[in-house]
This record gives C-alpha cells, structure tokens and sequence, in this order.
C-alpha cells in the first residue's frame, strides 16, 4: 500500500485551496539562519548555482544532512525554505538552500533559467555537499518545480552516490495536467502571474548578463504555455511545448524510484493537480501523503500535537530525523488567538506583491 493516511485539519478560516495557497504568504514568521555559508557551484555549461550551508554547532562529519530546493521563481530565501530549515538547525541537522539558475543569490552567475526538465542540475550539488560533508546521506527535500527535479533525479537509473531518501511537496509530475487546472477560470491567475514574473526575470537577464539569450524581439507571454513555447523550448532543444511536458513529466517514471520517497499533495491544491499521483504507480518505497485540504504549499492547520500550525514542516522533519513512526494526529482543540496561531515569531504581513512558490 503506497498511500498514507494523512489527519492535517486546515485552520477553519483557511479551509479553501486558494486560501490556503495565499495563507503561507500573508502570514510569515519570523526566523533567523545566523553563520551561513555560501558555496557556488559550477555546472556543465558554464552557469552557477548556489548553495547556502546552515551548520548547527553540534553536526559532525558523516551526520545526515538536507538539500533544500525551491519551487518556481523562488529562492532560498522562500520562507518554507527559511521555516524549515530553522527547525532542522534547531535539531541538528545540516542544510544547504539551493539557489537554482538564475534565482536569489545565483540570479547573476547564469545565464538561463531553470525548468522542469534539469534535474541534472541537483548532481552537482550533491558533488559539491559529498566534499564538504564527507560521509554524510542527503535527504533531498523539493517544492513544487523542486519537488518535480527530485522525483526526477530520484528516477534515473544512477543517482548519486551520497543520496540516500527524497521527500517532495507538491510537486508537478504531469505538466499536461497542470497547464489543464490553471486552464480553470479561478486558477488563471496563477497561470498569468508566473508567467508574468518569469518573462521579467529572462528580460533582465539578457539586459545584464553577457551572453544571456535576447528575448526582447519575442511577444510577451501571458501564460506558461507562451513562456514554454518562446524561451523553454528553443534553449532545452524541445521541438515544442508539448514534447517539453512530455520529456519533464516524471509520471511515468515514479515507479523506477528506488529510494525511500514520501510525496506530499493536497486534492484541492489550485496550481498542481493531485489526480496524477493518485493514479500512478508508484515504486515499491514510495509513499504518497495525500489531504483534502492544503493548498498549493499550504498546510496551515489547527492546533494539535504539533509545536505550530505549519502541519507540513513537521511531516518533513519526520520524515528527515525519524522522529516518528506515523502521521502526528491534529487535535480537535478550539483555535488559538491570533496572536498564538504560529508562536512568538509570528507577524502579519501587508498582502504580498509577490506570490512565488
């Protein structure tokens, strides 16, 4: 049996996908990564990448560390990544925050763009944490669009050598099946703004980095799709957009994932559908964590068992150190003020300009 059984009860008031979605941006808290180290990277065609090294004090060599990837135009300033890897410092744990091309702090030191079908850029990374953590087995935690590189490295008949578990949150593993639920008339502002905010990335890139690709003489994208069709397609070698989705989608690769995997999806999320991981096969020590509620990268829920109400972190860290054995069961306990809902590093944001996976 590859499903788990997942008991997440979304906060009352944020019990919708797009709420919940919107949820993770409108309520940040507040967390500190003191001593960070940053690794630059060098991949195949010349470009950079960028890993950002959290070590707690007490890690030693041969511990188990995490490389975290970030979802669609985000960083390793996105604040799941941020959230997260504060609580796996808390315990311990060491982890590198991957800028992927082009993104955060590796934004200057690339001259394209990531997309769903360069996991190939993950094994340097873990080239580079096998140097500096000699000994040590990677976790490989992604989101959304890194979700999607991991399951897709996780698939390849040789992975690397140091890599020892995946876990990937919501992640789009049928790009036909996403660019059909943003197709939705209440999912199309998904689709326009990504590719709105993609589409201003690659233009300043070609104005500031020599020998970025020119993309000024192209029409401006209003969806993915056009995105794809003009930029994605010509530079990965694509004969179109639909040979790219066919090639990225990793769907029909699960079943090769040798690893131990744990999938992480919600049914009412509004920009990557679930029904593909629910009608795949899956490899024998694959498990998909699958909830009725949780939005795109949500997960806010009540109060219970866990310390706050980011359900999702603590179902990574689970899965991370082992601290437990099942899904923690989320109490029925009457909400919290406010000011309680996430603890003291809480605070409320002004709606964001921004939303970035």
């Amino acid at each position: 049996m590859n499903n788990l059984k997942a008991n997440f009860r979304p906060f009352p008031l944020l019990a919708g996908g797009h709420r919940q979605t919107l949820a993770a941006h409108y309520i940040a808290a507040e967390y500190q990564l003191a001593g960070t180290m940053q690794h630059c990277v060098a991949l195949d065609d010349g470009d950079q990448l960028v890993l950002h090294d959290d070590r707690p004090n007490r890690w030693q060599v041969g511990d188990p560390v995490v490389l975290l990837v970030h979802g669609l135009c985000g960083s390793h300033q996105s604040r799941y990544v941020v959230r997260i890897a504060h609580k796996l410092h808390d315990r311990g744990v060491r982890t590198f925050r991957v800028d992927l091309r082009g993104c955060g702090a590796g934004g200057h030191l690339a001259r394209t763009s990531t997309h769903c079908g360069r996991w190939s850029d993950l094994e340097p990374p873990c080239a580079h944490i096998g140097e500096v953590a000699p000994g040590s087995p990677i976790t490989l935690c992604g989101f959304s669009l890194g979700g999607a590189l991991s399951l897709n490295l996780a698939a390849m008949p040789s992975t690397p050598p140091n890599l020892s578990r995946v876990v990937a949150i919501c992640p789009p593993v049928d790009l036909f099946a996403v660019e059909r639920l943003l197709k939705r008339p209440l999912n199309k502002q998904y689709d326009q703004y990504f590719a709105r905010l993609l589409w201003k990335m690659v233009v300043e890139r070609a104005e500031t980095i020599p020998g970025a690709p020119q993309v000024q003489h192209l029409p401006r994208p209003r969806k993915l799709r056009e995105f794809d069709e003009s930029y994605t397609v010509p530079l990965g070698g694509y004969r179109n957009a639909d040979d790219y989705y066919e090639q990225a989608s990793v769907v029909t690769r699960l079943e090769q994932i040798k690893l131990p995997t744990r999938i992480i999806a919600a049914a009412n999320d509004p920009i990557v559908p679930i029904e593909p991981l629910q009608s795949a096969t899956l490899g024998e020590r694959t498990h998909l964590l699958a909830t009725g509620c949780g939005g795109h990268l949500g997960f806010v829920g009540r109060r219970g068992t866990d310390p706050d109400r980011y359900w999702l972190d603590w179902r990574v860290i689970e899965w991370v150190t082992g601290s437990k054995d099942s899904v923690a069961d989320e109490s029925a306990a009457d909400p919290a003020p406010p000011s309680r809902w996430f603890g003291s590093r809480l605070r409320w944001r002004t709606p964001p300009t921004q939303l970035t996976d």
